[in-house]
């Protein structure tokens, strides 16, 4: 096996695991990295595994809230006490905010790769454009839990996931700034943002194991893909859990200034 080609995927697998938690886009960087070190794979499966292992990272995290709310919104049905009730409505939020990105991602989806995916420009531009949304509301401190949450609330947030779609903009970012401007407090826009991605990502990998199946090359790219799997589960729970940190302590303008950086340089060399 080619060391360099495993070292390849291992680099990729760890990009996209340490920065899908965070507001600085996954999608993004993993085009930086491929186009300023001719580091590529065109393969739908990789993609399809290394977004599975962040899935399977969020998944892990937020173990204890999916479990109270799969208990509790199917408690609703025979018992409505506030906790069930709250929880009954979350769910049903999450659902409404999943619609955007799903109906957008399904019908434009590849529309939007195909435009952008050649101009380098585009990343470093919508980079910038990340850095501005997180630098605005990064003094923001609301009020609203889980239980504050109404349908507007939803519906703005699922559309934000639905602009992230176009590499650059951080999906995380994108619900997170949503989330916050309408009031929500860190912790609720997090766990509110993290349990959005959970469907999202779980219909992509549905929607792509057909693909997968028929990879001509999955044999072949067996050792690479399983090292990109595991470098991207490793990397998404470690960097979320730091961000859980972050977001406790009200740091999100290192993301922003980060993002201006990145995107700024990235805009810069690809006019040179």
């Amino acid at each position: 096996m080619d060391f360099i080609l495993i070292l390849k995927y291992l680099v990729l697998g760890l990009i996209q695991g340490l920065t899908e938690p965070i507001p600085i886009s996954s999608s993004g960087h993993l085009q930086i990295i491929q186009h300023f070190f001719n580091i590529k794979t065109t393969s739908l499966t990789f993609e399809i595994l290394v977004n599975t292992a962040s899935l399977l990272a969020v998944l892990i995290i937020y173990r204890q809230d999916i479990y109270r709310l799969i208990a509790n919104g199917l408690g609703y049905f025979k018992t409505k006490s506030p906790e069930n009730t709250r929880d009954f409505k979350f769910i049903l939020f999450l659902i409404v905010g999943t619609i955007p990105a799903g109906v957008i991602g399904v019908l434009f989806g590849d529309d939007i790769e195909a435009l952008i995916s050649d101009r380098i420009i585009t990343v470093g531009i919508t980079l910038i454009i990340t850095g501005i949304a997180l630098w605005l509301i990064r003094n923001l401190r609301g009020r609203k839990n889980d239980g504050d949450l109404n349908l507007k609330d939803a519906i703005i947030v699922g559309l934000a996931q639905a602009v992230a779609l176009i590499p650059g903009i951080s999906r995380s970012g994108a619900t997170i700034v949503a989330a916050m401007g309408r009031g929500m407090k860190p912790e609720t826009a997090l766990r509110f943002s993290f349990l959005l991605y959970i469907p999202v990502s779980f219909g992509v990998m549905l929607l792509g194991i057909k693909d997968m199946i028929n990879d001509p090359k999955l044999g072949e790219l067996a050792v690479p893909y399983t090292v990109a799997f595991l470098a991207s589960l490793i990397a998404s729970y470690y960097a979320l859990r730091w961000f859980m940190g972050i977001m406790a302590r009200g740091n999100l303008k290192v993301f922003a200034i980060y993002c201006f950086v990145v995107g700024g340089g990235v805009a810069l060399f690809s006019l040179l």
